[in-house]
């Protein structure tokens, strides 16, 4: 019985991961698909600010779903990628819901002293915590390999380009992030069902 409850809780928090990434990754792509046509708005902002925190739930599952395949690696990509996603979250919802309503002379007074070093160092943390795991998800084999290495080698990149001027590059650069977590988070879905399904018959001898 507790084999059973144990596979019913890992395919729950598979799923919720699951769908947690799917928000996350809509939120980014979205937004900077909007953007393209009318510019950073508040209504745009929103969403980009918030999408770190789904983030969390999907790295963690995607973490538990490879499991022991991940190796010491994964063990401290995990680590190092949630305190980077932290890190830069809060950073995000900050500059999309705090500096967005500011003036830029405001702005160049108000980031001064340790602020913009900090700012830097998230991004640097985030950016390494990211290839990191995504090098364990590439040695693990668990997940598509093109969103892996998209994992590892896109959203390092998008930590540092995202604090550059509105562009055709930056914002292809938010989708092309966008459709990686979703599509991480589609094989999530899709691994949390054969887990389910491979563990069926145990749950029915029990």
């Amino acid at each position: 019985m507790s084999s059973s409850v144990t596979s019913s809780t890992s395919t729950s928090t598979f799923r919720a991961g699951a769908l947690c990434g799917l928000l996350s990754g809509l939120l980014i792509a979205l937004p900077a698909l909007v953007e393209a046509f009318t510019g950073e708005t508040s209504a745009t902002s929103v969403p980009l600010a918030l999408s770190s925190a789904f983030a969390l739930p999907l790295l963690t599952a995607l973490h538990r779903r490879q499991g022991p395949a991940g190796g010491r690696l994964g063990e401290v990509a995990h680590t190092v990628n949630l305190i980077g996603l932290g890190l830069f979250g809060g950073a995000a919802f900050a500059a999309n819901l705090v500096l967005f309503y500011f003036d830029d002379d405001v702005i160049d007074e108000t980031l001064t002293g340790p602020t913009i070093p900090a700012l830097i160092g998230s991004a640097a943390v985030f950016a390494v915590g990211c290839a990191l795991f995504g090098a364990a998800m590439i040695r693990a084999r668990v997940f598509p390999r093109i969103p892996s290495w998209g994992y590892a080698v896109v959203v390092p990149l998008f930590a540092f380009l995202t604090s550059l001027p509105d562009s055709l590059l930056t914002g292809a650069l938010h989708v092309l992030v966008g459709v990686i977590l979703m599509w991480l988070s589609a094989a999530l879905w899709r691994t949390a069902q054969d887990v389910q399904h491979a563990e069926a018959p145990d749950r029915v001898t029990v």
